[in-house]
Order: structure tokens, then sequence, then C-alpha cells
């Protein structure tokens, strides 16, 4: 039924193959699967995280993460501008807006404080759209709503969902004409789950799209948010850069409708007076450590390396809230089982870098073989969960683990046993990366494939288990009790069953054929998705439940759909949600 598997692409240019690797597309706010082989991710990485937090310990962090909105007086204002529709954040959601609303010709301002727009989120998920429904190909929508409840253990607003389910097939219409314009193919992927994953039945609907060009690259076509610019560009509007959102601005004593913010630009202070509506599409909180520390202890506690925007310091979430929008009262981040790091770093932001003021993570960066699941270990060397899950699930077991890392090994089979792993989305990247070391006689050239990790020392090799435990820093009892598990686990290989566990037998292996490679691992985060909690119309809502009149957010920053995590077998749901929920408020302003 046309099936294509999903491969990994650089979502910025190619040549940034050639930079410092992750450390150049965290600096860029790369996320999700943004790096294209196994050899992202830089050692030690040094990447700054803008908080403007002062020096502080860790005990400090997350004190007063909310503050207070500033107080501007009127005379402080250099610049007043009017419009129908103020959009704040030329990301994904933002981006999709303005080009959405340059069509509906909807008067409009766009502003962002970085200099470019954000980094475009490649794959999205759309119900039964054109490129799946002339194979006959469609989505259970009674299984999916059951499945995204479940996800989010029911912290979620299925009214909004179904706009989403509803409308997603109009936002793939509008996306792909803008990007069929400009010589992009679309690839519609639907994937099969061979068995489950971690004994548990996942529905993985065929919903997730992308795009390529006539050799199957990018080169051939501008990213997604540059062609929206382009797009509004051609209609007379431009995105505004350089305009932090300092705060909201409500009519009546500030408990009236929403009518306008107050930007801080290299020029002053900017009011952007909005007739029709503010729509926040901001972004998350993950580059914000008060923020992550104060309303996501698990993430804090699990994360090793960076691979977020670092525009994302929950602005818009924190806008609104000063102007009475109430939050998600869960919180939901997406982090990838990738962090790559040495042995002997811990999970968390470093000691080093909290004392001067500028919390950071050890490294940056994904290691995409991170994700495959093979034997797992803490740090006391004992098997602690089922390797065959969700890309947040080893991370946040992990964060009840010593140090909140976890240890990963695999022997020289590697290359074949990823194959019959047959991980699905990102995570396929692997075991079709992989496949370009393959030799003549059927084995696979690992050390090419590992290159970098195995040269700057994250990763270690060793001819025999015991040599490799003690690279990997196990020593006295922990060592006793890795080699016992690595033992057990060769058992449980054998036998074809994993009663520990629950593990299915096409994702055990055996560690038995040397060499032997072992890699210390925790989470990369690459956003949050708990924010500002909103109606089926996308209305900000304020702590009684009640919508605030002129009020919006879309993506990240906002809230009502994701809960504790990112449901990863729902390829795209994130961009796809945000996507949609933006062009809904332009139809919504569009026919006020």
């Amino acid at each position: 039924m046309g099936t294509t598997i999903q491969t990994q692409g650089i979502s910025r240019r190619s040549f940034l193959g050639g930079m410092a690797g992750a450390g150049a597309l965290a600096a860029l706010g790369l996320a999700g699967c943004a790096p294209s082989s196994q050899a992202s991710g830089e050692a030690n990485g040094t990447t700054a995280n803008p908080s403007g937090a002062a020096a502080q310990n860790s005990t400090d962090l997350g004190a007063n993460w909310l503050g207070q909105a500033p107080e501007i007086a009127e005379g402080d204002i250099a610049e007043t501008r009017e419009t129908d529709l103020l959009i704040v954040g030329a990301g994904n959601g933002g981006m999709a807006a303005a080009a959405y609303a340059a069509d509906q010709g909807v008067d409009f301002i766009v502003c962002e404080k970085g200099e470019t727009v954000g980094a475009t989120r490649h794959w999205f998920a759309a119900l039964d759209t054109p490129p799946f429904t002339e194979q006959g190909i469609s989505v259970d929508r009674q299984r999916l709503m059951g499945e995204i409840v479940r996800y989010s253990h029911g912290n979620c607003d299925q009214r909004l969902i179904r706009m989403w389910m509803d409308e997603s097939a109009d936002m793939f219409t509008f996306v792909d004409g803008i990007m069929s314009a400009a010589g992009a193919h679309v690839i519609a992927d639907e994937f099969d789950m061979p068995d489950g994953m971690g004994g548990t039945p996942y529905y993985t609907p065929p919903f997730e799209h992308h795009y390529a060009d006539e050799n199957g690259g990018r080169d051939g076509f501008e990213e997604r948010n540059i062609l929206f610019e382009n797009h509004i560009k051609e209609a007379g509007h431009e995105v505004s850069y350089g305009h932090k959102l300092a705060k909201l601005v409500r009519e009546d004593g500030d408990t009236g409708r929403v009518i306008g913010a107050i930007f801080e630009t290299d020029g002053g202070y900017v009011q952007i007076n909005a007739a029709k509506g503010v729509l926040l599409t901001t972004g998350g909180y993950s580059a914000n450590p008060d923020m992550l520390t104060a309303l996501s202890p698990v993430t804090t506690q699990s994360v090793t390396a960076l691979g977020y925007n670092q525009n994302n310091t929950g602005d818009g979430i924190k806008a609104a809230m000063w102007a009475g929008a109430a939050k998600d009262l869960t919180s939901a981040t997406m982090i990838f089982d990738r962090g790559l790091v040495t042995p002997g770093t811990v999970a968390g932001y470093t000691e080093e870098s909290i004392k001067a003021g500028n919390p950071q993570f050890p490294s940056n960066g994904q290691f995409n073989p991170g994700t495959q699941p093979f034997l797992k270990v803490n740090l006391n060397g004992e098997r602690f969960a089922n390797e065959s899950a969700d890309y947040d699930y080893l991370p946040h077991a992990a964060a009840q683990q010593p140090g909140g890392v976890y240890v990963s090994v695999w022997d020289s089979n590697f290359g074949d046993d990823v194959q019959r792993f047959h991980t699905l989305g990102c995570s396929a990247g692997t075991r079709n990366g992989v496949l370009a070391y393959k030799q003549d006689d059927g084995s696979y050239d690992l050390d090419g494939y590992f290159e970098k990790q195995l040269e700057d020392g994250r990763l270690q090799k060793a001819d025999t288990i015991e040599e490799l435990a003690g690279l990997l820093g196990f020593e006295g009892e922990a060592k006793e009790n890795f080699l016992a598990t690595v033992e057990r686990y060769n058992e449980l290989f054998d036998a074809q069953e994993d009663p520990d566990f629950g593990k299915e037998a096409y994702r055990l292996s055996e560690l038995r054929t040397p060499p032997f490679y072992g890699a210390t691992l925790g989470g990369t985060l690459l956003t949050t998705i708990d924010g500002i909690r909103i109606n089926k119309d996308c209305q900000a809502l304020d702590t009684s439940g009640h919508p605030i009149e002129g009020l919006y957010a879309a993506g990240d920053c906002s809230g009502s759909v994701f809960s504790g995590c990112y449901p990863d077998q729902l390829h795209g749901f994130a961009c796809g949600r945000t996507m949609t929920e933006a062009l809904h408020v332009v139809k919504l302003v569009a026919g006020a």
C-alpha cells in the first residue's frame, strides 16, 4: 500500500553536517530528528542557555520562575502600531498562520524575537489526506482519540483534538499548495509496528507527511518556514524581527479583552494594538532553566543534552499567565533517549554552569542509536526497565536511578540486531544509516559507523565484557552486578523470552561476539509541550475555565493536549496540531 520508511535529514542546510554537529544545530534551534546521522552530539558542549539568570546555586533554580509582568509607562512606548491580528512567534505555527492570513486577506503583523524564522519541523501529521486516501488508507479516528487520551492520562481536551482531526486535512491542502509550487514532493509515511512495543500494542496511524525533491533530498527547495516567509513577502508583509514579548495588554484595567502586546526592541518598547486578537505561537520553555526546574523536575533530573530552540524561554506562557491565563496542571516534555555523554557524567544542569549563572546540560545533540532497545543498566550495573519503549520512558525511569543516566551495551552484531528491532519514526535512522557501512561479506564496519564517538571518548569499545565494564566506570559490586546482568541477558536471548521485564523476543539480543560497545546515556531535550490551557477554538482560558477574549495560543506554548510525555508513535502529531491550530485561529479572525 505504498508504504515508505522515514529517514532522517538535516533540518537547516546540508552544509551543517560539516560544522560542529549538534552544537550548530542547537544554536539554530533545530529540534526533533534534525541530526542526520549517529555522529551528532558534541562531548561537553558549551552552547549557552540564554536564560538571563543571575549567578545562583542549584537550590535557587525555579524559586521564582513566573515573576511579575514588567511595569511599562505609557511614556516609555517609543512606537505604536495597529493591526487586526498580532502573531507572536515566527516558528512552525506562527509562519503557517501568517501565510494563511495573507491568503485570507487578514491584516496582520508577525513578531519574532530572533533574527530569522524558526527552524522547520519537516514532519507533520494530518488525517485522511489525498496521498493516503488515494491508496485506500484511512485513520481509525476512534482508536486515535483513545490513544491520545491514553498517552495524556486524560489530561487533554478531546474537543480540541477533534478540531485538529477534522481540520488537519485542510491544513495539509494549504501547506501542500505552497510546498508543491516550490518543487517539493509529498511523502506520506505509513508505519507498521511489527508486534507492538514493550509488550503493549500501540496504534501507529497513517498520517505523517514530509517533503523531498526529485532526488529524494531537500536541496531542491527552501524549508517550509522560509517558503511561508517568502509567501507573506509577496503579499506585502514581513516578519518584525528583534521583537521580544514583554507583556500583553488588556483593556478595562486588565480585566477585559486582550487588545495587543508590548515588545522590547533595540529602539525601545513597541506597542502593537490588535483589533481582532493576539495569537501566541512562542514555543515552550525548554531554554528556561528556572521554569524547567520548577515545572518538570523529572526532565532536569534525566536530561544530559540539549537539542532545543534557544529562543524558547517561555515568554508567551508567562505573559499569558500575567494576563490571567491558566497553565496545564501537568508538565510534558519531548525527550529523546539519545543524550550520549562520557562515562562518569550525570544528568541535569552542571554545577559549574549553575554557579556561573548560565545553567546548561553537559552535552549537545542526539546519538540516534541510543533509542535502539539493547540491554540498558543503571550505574549499579542492574537492569531497571524494559528497553523497548517510547523515547522518553528510559530517561524518565533513569531519573529515579543513581545519577539519572544509564548504560547501553551491544556487540558486533549491532547491524543485524537493529534491522531485526525494526524501530519506527526517526529512530529508524539507525537501521537505515548503518546499511551504508555494510560490507561485501555481510558484516558491518562499526568502527567506521561509530568513528566520531569512539574518537572523542563518549563511546567505549573493548574485546571483553569485563574490560568494557572497567571502561564504563563499573567497579566493585557494580561491576559484579553488570557482569551478572549481561550473563542473565544472554540467557533471556537463548530462551527467547523475557520474564524479567517483558521485552518482545525479537528485540532481545546477545552479548557474546566481540568487540563490545558501551554508551552512557540520558535524555536529549527537544521542547516542552505543556502550556496555556485552550479550548477547541484555541482561546486561552482563565483560571475559572472561561475564555480570555482576544487571546489565542497554538503549538508548544499552548496546552490541553499532552501530559507527561510526547506520544512518539503518533509521528508528526505535535507539528500537525500546531499548524492546524494556527490556521483555525486565522479562520476565526477572518470570519469575525
